[in-house]
């Protein structure tokens, strides 16, 4: 991902629903992606409202870091823009995609926030996982484990540890979930934003692993992404 590259497109990502581009040219991941491919806009508030050209669960997945990383971190995702359009592929390389992004999730975003936690056993099961079965496996044990300790910590009224183990167990459970929802995948690096360095960064290199697999979006002229964005801008001026 080259440095800057969100300055060359000249825009910038927004979380959550927000009016069609305002003075500033804020849009979410996937409504920059429609308009520098040159398709039609349309307001995405789930990956069911993208175009079919769009790959689900990755436009889920990019969809879920974007309305939920800082503003300082957001623009990591920029690099994505012309890589979302044209990326639909078979059934089954979608079900792979989806599966790729729950098992990264466990084996690259769970580990470090079970080791904040206290639990290493844990943390090695997910790094160790080697396949989505005996990951989801580790996350629910995670999960559980997590809700435990937050129940402790809460009679104990030590609100630090009770909110790092509901950060384990609401991430972990996330984890469980992302087998069949993409964007649950987002959700573990979420809760693990919270009390880990890092995984913004682990989250965007899982998205352009998971965007290796399968079809390839075809190349989009920068110079014409960024005419394309800039016109959208003005028009809505």
């Amino acid at each position: 991902m080259a440095a800057g590259f969100e300055h060359i497109l000249n825009w910038r990502l927004l979380a959550g629903s927000h009016p069609f581009p305002g003075p500033d040219g804020g849009t979410c991941i996937n409504e920059a992606a429609i308009v520098a491919a040159g398709l039609p806009y349309r307001t995405i508030r789930s990956s069911a409202d993208c175009p079919p050209c769009f790959s689900t669960p990755l436009a889920a997945y990019a969809l879920g870091l974007n309305d939920a990383m800082p503003d300082d971190e957001r623009p990591r995702l920029m690099a994505f823009v012309l890589r979302l359009s044209g990326s639909a592929d078979r059934a089954e390389i979608e079900e792979r995609r989806t599966r790729f992004l729950a098992l990264e999730s466990i084996r690259r975003i769970l580990p470090p926030l079970l080791d904040r936690a206290g639990f290493a056993d844990l943390a090695a099961r997910c790094d160790e996982a080697s396949d989505l079965d005996e990951g989801v496996s580790a996350a629910r044990a995670a999960a559980w484990r997590g809700g435990a300790a937050a129940q402790q910590a809460s009679q104990r009224s030590d609100w630090t540890r009770g909110a790092l183990a509901s950060s384990v167990a609401r991430s972990a459970a996330a984890a469980v979930k992302a087998a069949k929802d993409a964007r649950c995948a987002a959700e573990v690096a979420e809760g693990a934003a919270l009390f880990t360095e890092g995984i913004w960064g682990s989250a965007v290199t899982i998205l352009e692993d998971a965007l290796a697999i399968g079809r390839q979006a075809p190349d989009i002229d920068l110079l014409q992404a960024r005419e394309r964005l800039d016109a959208a801008r003005a028009g809505a001026a």
